[in-house]
């Protein structure tokens, strides 16, 4: 199942995607209707599937509502992963923005956040703030959404803990990354976590078995497999939960494949105007432009 935020007629929806068109999803109980993504995480065994049309709920084609990141505003920082593709580790060390003392590829998951206050959606713009960063990067990424809260998480039992996935795209600042000793700053600024287009239910999705792409208008820049990651799914909630209770909405970033900008000699990060498009297969497909300011 598809499950989208979006706007429409000035009221904020959550529904299901199907066919090119949404519909407002609906609970077992009309007293408590299901008004955010939120709602749905907590109370998905409410949710009929598939939505009965006869019910009154009326279907929007897509290009006529405003769709919003699956959790506008999630309840907590967003987990992010570094250094978790080989390649990736590799290019970022030899970029000389890499301001840790790791080891190329990490002996266990690197953890970082970026504020909820960073979340924006499919079709929003991406900030280019050029008195506080001129090098400005992308990462695209795949994002699980934590359903059943847990602490102590097994490797074995943290699938059963995922409600779905859906795409990120980590924007960086990789001088501000460059010159602080922690990555926080430089990937906090606003709007720099394009998330969407939707969730996709985690029955419907083998994380293991996925292909992602970038695109800065129309080069493709990242592709790899998820098979690739260097610490999977499982091991991510694993070794986050070992001390700390993750939470239904918690959204945990797996790291991204080679081609970021700061990879290339020279560098080729983002200019205003720039379309950065990320494809991951099962999933969908997530647009941003950046607009400086």
């Amino acid at each position: 199942m598809r499950l989208a935020t979006y706007r429409h007629g000035g009221s904020l929806c959550v529904g299901v995607v199907d066919d090119g068109s949404v519909r407002p999803l609906e609970g077992a109980d009309a007293d408590r209707p299901l008004t955010t993504m939120l709602d749905v995480i907590n109370r998905f065994d409410e949710v009929r599937d598939p939505p009965d049309p006869a019910a009154g709920a009326t279907s929007h084609p897509l290009a006529d509502v405003e769709l919003l990141a699956p959790l506008p505003r999630p309840p907590r920082n967003i987990l992010c992963v570094g250094k978790n593709y080989r390649e990736h580790a590799e290019e970022f060390d030899r970029s000389g923005f890499n301001a840790t003392a790791t080891g190329t590829v990490p002996d266990a998951p690197m953890v970082f956040t970026k504020p909820p206050e960073a979340v924006t959606g499919h079709g929003a713009s991406i900030r280019l703030p050029r008195k506080v960063t001129e090098c400005l990067d992308y990462e695209a990424e795949l994002a699980v959404v934590i359903g059943r809260a847990g602490r102590g998480i097994s490797r074995e039992e943290a699938r059963r803990h995922v409600f779905g996935y859906t795409i990120v795209n980590d924007i960086t600042a990789r001088d501000l990354q460059a010159r602080h000793s922690q990555w926080f700053l430089g990937k906090a600024l606003d709007d720099s976590c394009p998330m969407g287009p939707w969730i996709v239910t985690a029955d419907e999705i083998d994380p293991a078995a996925l292909r992602i792409r970038c695109w800065v208008n129309d080069e493709l820049r990242q592709e790899a497999d998820t098979s690739a990651l260097v610490f999977d799914v499982s091991t991510l909630i694993e070794t986050i939960s070992a001390g700390t209770t993750l939470l239904p909405g918690d959204v945990i970033a797996t790291g991204t494949p080679a081609g970021v900008g700061a990879g290339f000699t020279p560098p080729r990060f983002l200019a205003d105007g720039d379309r950065v498009r990320i494809e991951i297969s099962g999933i969908g497909t997530l647009e941003n432009t950046v607009v400086a300011e």
